[in-house]
């Protein structure tokens, strides 16, 4: 698909276009599958005048054949359509999934700003199930088109006047079928808003069940939930009563197409200007119309429904990336220089440092917000509102994302596991690496040894089946694993014991041997085996020294560690 998006109508254009191939298909087999059977109430016509009305054997079974060819060929047509149609909604709505996902994995990041992740899950599944199941309904329109179209002609045939009926009825049946649409579309973009919402208040809940029953939090957080969702139930209420108004008016508008028809035939046969037959036949196809018209009824309720899902669609993939590559080629080999200078970012201010290659650096930020504007420079999710980050002498700013990734890891305190085993995740960024040295350094193998299968244990969505310290100690040596020439590693071991902390501090010198490392922490055990540790209060950098001697010399810092 297109890499811009700049409005709804450019999403719906792509998500059929993309499809052409099987919406033509289908709309060619569905509108066979119309014009059979808009032909049988026609046939039906003929068998009475030139067969029941004559007693012609003959011509009774000559013209039943064609009825029974006529059947056999509407319900091939119907069948083979209906697959095609199907086949091209789910393939646009995958289609559109994948770009979704995408963009939201882009390594520019920017999507996910203002969005919670059910936001844009919902997103990502209902609202592209609707832009795709447009290729169903434009098939459908399309083949109601025709069978009223042929509808028209027969009636043209039969007598001029019904065929006019039906050719002025309709383009202003349909003209107030879309009149009627517009506060459908309205509602339904305001019902796929607070679903989202809905969505994204449950998956934020159920992320922090377990924080909530620590603090006794339960009921503010169920009234929370609750109030979200009566008003998703009250946009839904709202949208399914646009639907049914717009749907009964349709059907009333139709109802009375079809009895002008009927009124207008029934004189003319009373007059002599049509036979019986020609009667039977207009009264059939009044009576057809119903399902073409009910049919485009349904079209107009799934475009207002799609457009408005096609807007909510377009917002994300038309969301400008956060940072944006540079042009500057990733220094190779990365030795692993990293330099602020002059940094300032959030809540940081002026931030000056010197990463030699290979040194374990120590960060103590007094304020985890400054902690968390740190992290995103470091990565490259933000670029400093003023300053620099160079790796290598190169500043990031200048760099492709995708490559930063390649040589920078920032492994953040809540990092989530993968669906899988133990063993999968901890080699799932590791390649053809031996990933024992790195599960050795993080103490995963006390985790493995008190699981049924050892590493081959399988873990549920987000690691929920492993304790806090387990999933940890996984997800720190996943990071480990990856062997990046720069890591960076915030509060890795918040919910393990002092024992292990000290041994897990001890593996990473030994395994980041060479490689540059940063540990964001105010655990002493990590602290005491770093090089040094830079100090930040307040958003500036106090000082920079060993642990021991930022411990004798600042208050600030003993306060932060130690208390």
């Amino acid at each position: 698909m297109s890499p811009s998006y700049p409005s709804g109508r450019d999403v719906l254009r792509e998500s059929v276009g993309g499809q052409r191939g099987r919406v033509a298909l289908s709309a060619l087999l569905g509108s066979g599958h119309q014009i059979g059977e808009a032909l049988v109430p026609a046939l039906i016509g003929i068998v009475i005048d030139r067969a029941v009305t004559r007693s012609d054997t003959g011509a009774l079974v000559l013209w039943l054949g064609v009825l029974a060819v006529v059947y056999v060929g509407l319900a091939l047509s119907f069948r083979f359509g209906a697959r095609s149609g199907e086949l091209a909604a789910v393939q646009a709505e995958h289609t559109l999934r994948v770009a979704l996902v995408r963009r939201v994995l882009h390594p520019g990041g920017g999507a996910e700003e203002g969005r919670l992740p059910g936001a844009l899950a919902n997103i990502a599944t209902e609202d592209a199930r609707r832009v795709g199941a447009l290729s169903m309904a434009l098939m459908s329109g399309i083949s109601a088109l025709v069978g009223i179209a042929t509808c028209a002609v027969v009636l043209l045939r039969t007598s001029v006047t019904l065929g006019l009926v039906v050719l002025l009825g309709t383009p202003v049946l349909l003209w107030l079928g879309h009149l009627l649409s517009k506060p459908l579309e309205t509602r339904s973009e305001a019902e796929q808003e607070r679903a989202a919402h809905a969505s994204a208040v449950a998956a934020d809940l159920v992320t922090g069940l377990r924080v909530l029953k620590g603090i006794g939090g339960e009921s503010t957080a169920i009234a929370r939930y609750r109030t979200t969702s009566d008003d998703s139930l009250r946009a839904t209420l709202r949208a399914a009563r646009a639907q049914a108004f717009q749907s009964g008016m349709v059907l009333a508008l139709t109802g009375c197409l079809i009895a002008a028809v009927a009124l207008v035939g029934g004189r003319l046969a009373a007059q002599g200007s049509i036979t019986l037959g020609q009667l039977v036949s207009a009264v059939g196809l009044a009576l057809f119309l119903l399902g073409p018209l009910e049919v485009l009824a349904w079209v107009n309720a799934e475009l207002a429904q799609g457009r408005a899902s096609a807007t909510r669609i377009a917002e994300v993939l038309a969301t400008a990336p956060a940072v944006t590559a540079g042009g500057s080629p990733l220094p190779r080999p990365v030795r692993g220089a990293v330099r602020l200078r002059a940094l300032s970012h959030g809540g940081l201010h002026d931030l000056d440092l010197d990463i030699a290659p290979g040194e374990l650096l120590g960060v103590v930020a007094t304020d985890p917000a400054d902690a968390a504007d740190l992290l995103r420079c470091l990565s490259r999710q933000s670029d400093p509102d003023a300053g620099s980050v160079d790796l290598d002498g190169v500043p990031l700013r200048d760099l492709d994302p995708a490559e930063i990734r390649a040589a920078i890891l920032v492994a953040e305190h809540d990092a989530d596991l993968f669906e899988g085993t133990v063993h999968g995740n901890v080699t799932a960024a590791a390649g053809s690496r031996d990933p024992e040295p790195a599960m050795a350094a993080a103490g995963v193998a006390q985790v493995t040894g008190t699981l049924p299968d050892g590493a081959d244990t399988a873990v549920s969505e987000r690691g929920r089946s492993l304790s806090g310290g387990q999933r940890q100690r996984v997800a720190l040596a996943r990071a480990l694993a990856a062997d990046r020439p720069v890591l960076v590693v915030h509060e890795p071991t918040t919910a393990v014991d002092a024992v292990t902390e000290a041994l897990i501090a001890t593996g990473i010198r030994e395994i980041r041997k060479g490689r540059t490392t940063v540990l964001l922490t105010t655990s002493p055990a990590l602290l005491s085996a770093t090089d040094r540790v830079l100090l930040i209060h307040a958003g500036r950098a106090v000082d920079t020294a060993p642990h021991d001697d930022l411990v004798r010399r600042h208050e600030t810092y003993r306060t932060a560690v130690l208390a």
